[in-house]
């Protein structure tokens, strides 16, 4: 919980009450390695903050798994669409590593934003975070090579970079395994 706290209070200003509230709203779980948290085809009921480990987002595309998200520890992660129109998730999350996480229903979500209009702000903020991220990360598909795209994302995340495995490293970075074994030679000599 108090991962949780501080990512908030390093946004935003909360008080002894908003802690109180994400202390009886917010449900601890346990996860250990390869926990699948969301199916394709099922409805996303919580949105989760990963206090500890690795959780990959991934869809079958064609028969072909493409890592779409991966989440390191001190993140939210949702497949939002589904939470947001309560539709089937096109989605599947699970933990690559033992992982401890937070998540917070729907319902839940919305008794905290009727509390107070903090909630909204904060709800605003890291939806703003993570919008930023993905336009971040198109763009650096349309402008970046594959190498440079590598070494901003080992870079930027040291630790999925040495937690994950090259194949969704591959994925997640848009090229095949192979092409990322070559680049991490190159980088290596």
């Amino acid at each position: 919980m108090n991962n949780l706290i501080k990512y908030l209070k390093d946004r935003v200003s909360i008080s002894n009450e908003d802690i109180a509230l994400i202390e009886k709203y917010f449900i601890s779980i346990k996860a250990p390695a390869q926990t699948s948290l969301l199916a394709t085809g099922k409805t996303e009921r919580y949105v989760y903050f990963l206090s500890e480990g690795i959780v990959r987002g991934y869809q079958y595309v064609n028969g072909k798994l493409i890592i779409e998200h991966l989440v390191d520890q001190q993140n939210f992660f949702s497949s939002i669409e589904s939470f947001m129109n309560e539709t089937p998730s096109p989605d599947n999350f699970e933990t690559i590593t033992d992982s401890k996480l937070l998540k917070i229903s729907k319902p839940d979500l919305e008794i905290l934003r009727t509390h107070s209009t903090k909630w909204n702000k904060i709800i605003e903020t890291i939806t703003n975070e993570h919008l930023n991220c993905k336009i971040e990360r198109v763009r650096d598909f349309q402008m970046l090579t594959a190498k440079e795209r590598y070494l901003k994302f080992i870079k930027e995340t040291p630790s999925l970079a040495l937690n994950v495995s090259v194949e969704n490293i591959a994925s997640f970075l848009g090229m095949e395994p192979q092409s990322l074994s070559r680049i991490r030679k190159q980088i290596t000599l």
